[in-house]
């Protein structure tokens, strides 16, 4: 997710007990490889390379990192799709064009996106108060359900402390009220509405509202309203137990500390994510979504507008971001700016979004990056956008 995804990956290869060892091939191909030992591929000396995949060769080359894929739309609807780097670190193997990865933190856009259908529905009140749907449930020190609001869980301004600072070095499946226990043992961070600060519990509860309210499954809450909806044909939420890729993907990599070796973390389970982070999906499909978001094909005039109320935002959005209701805006060098979220999860980072004018950019990596190559990849959203 945007903030540190799971630092608790350790460079062990710690899995599930139903998961294998890393092979000893596998595991010394992967252990000498560390940021910035790649070694660059073979270039064209006949095409000048386009400035979006420079700026990709670049995070590959100068960075370190694996894997970069990326999916830019123009304003007249054309697409394309690019790669640098290797696909799997084991084998050589090249990077899937418009591959599937863990995208993260962008999980929160579509939960929000579910939550205000149902607000533009008359079953969730924005403004009211979390007990009204999880009556009791949300109490702690400094916490009380009755004074926060679903505006403030979507915003990050409820106060709720963030679970994920909190869990222990297993990787396994977790329940949703496990997370949310977890949360309540910790003070709140601040009173509700006083505040801003990122916090993956606010989604976590959000989710649990979205079941309370309509008696199905988040999964296929988010399935049914947005998936299907707009014809995502690569993003899924993964079902409890799930710890592959469905489909063609890059390796995801994990590293414990700079210069450390990058262990394989692309199997595991993802579950301690939930509605904060979980999901899996292309840039492609990603561009589709929060294009389609904007425009106006997902929610009602009102609830849009509401979702497009932003606050100041800071760690772990760039500069000068400004958080709304699960939806981010991020300056752009042209003086424009663009709509999206991002996401970081053990072995992927994503970043990107859309303009209103139609433009769209993803950028994906196969590994958690540093600070330094995050805003080198801002870099590489922010040449798509303005080009």
């Amino acid at each position: 997710m945007r903030e540190q995804a799971w630092q608790r990956f350790r460079s062990s290869g710690r899995r599930s007990g139903r998961r294998r060892a890393l092979p000893a091939a596998v595991a010394v191909a992967v252990g000498v490889m560390t940021m910035g030992a790649l070694a660059p591929p073979a270039a064209s000396a006949a095409a000048r390379p386009h400035t979006v995949q420079r700026g990709m060769d670049a995070l590959v080359h100068t960075d370190g990192v694996p894997a970069v894929l990326a999916s830019v739309k123009d304003r007249d609807g054309r697409a394309r799709s690019y790669t640098a780097g290797v696909g799997d670190l084991a084998t050589g193997a090249k990077v899937p064009r418009d591959g599937q990865v863990r995208i993260g933190s962008n999980t929160k856009t579509f939960t929000a996106v579910v939550v205000l259908q149902l607000v533009g529905e008359g079953k969730i009140g924005l403004d009211a108060p979390v007990d009204t749907y999880l009556r009791r449930l949300v109490r702690g020190d400094g916490i009380d359900g009755r004074h926060i609001t679903v505006r403030e869980l979507l915003q990050h301004t409820s106060g709720l402390p963030n679970y994920s600072k909190y869990l222990s070095d297993d990787i396994r499946y977790y329940d949703p009220r496990e997370l949310l226990d977890l949360a309540l043992q910790h003070k709140a961070d601040f009173a509700p509405g006083t505040n801003w600060a990122y916090s993956n519990t606010n989604y976590l509860v959000a989710g649990l509202i979205v079941q309370k309210v309509t008696g199905r499954p988040l999964a296929e809450e988010i399935d049914q309203r947005v998936i299907k909806r707009i014809g995502l044909r690569h993003t899924y939420f993964p079902v409890p137990g799930e710890e592959t890729i469905r489909e063609r993907h890059p390796r995801g990599y994990y590293q414990d500390s700079a210069g450390a070796p990058l262990v394989d973390a692309t199997e595991w389970d993802p579950s301690w994510a939930w509605a904060a982070g979980q999901m899996v999906s292309t840039n492609s499909d990603l561009n589709r979504f929060f294009t389609a978001l904007l425009a106006g094909r997902l929610l009602p005039r009102a609830q849009l507008d509401q979702m497009r109320t932003t606050v100041p935002a800071s760690y772990p959005f760039p500069a000068g971001a400004r958080y709304g209701l699960g939806f981010v805006s991020t300056p752009l060098s042209c003086g424009e700016v663009y709509w999206g979220h991002g996401g970081s999860m053990t072995g992927y980072e994503t970043r990107g979004g859309v303009t209103e004018d139609g433009r769209a950019a993803n950028v994906a990596v196969t590994m958690q990056p540093s600070q330094a190559v995050k805003e080198h990849m801002d870099g590489v959203v922010d040449t798509a956008l303005c080009r």
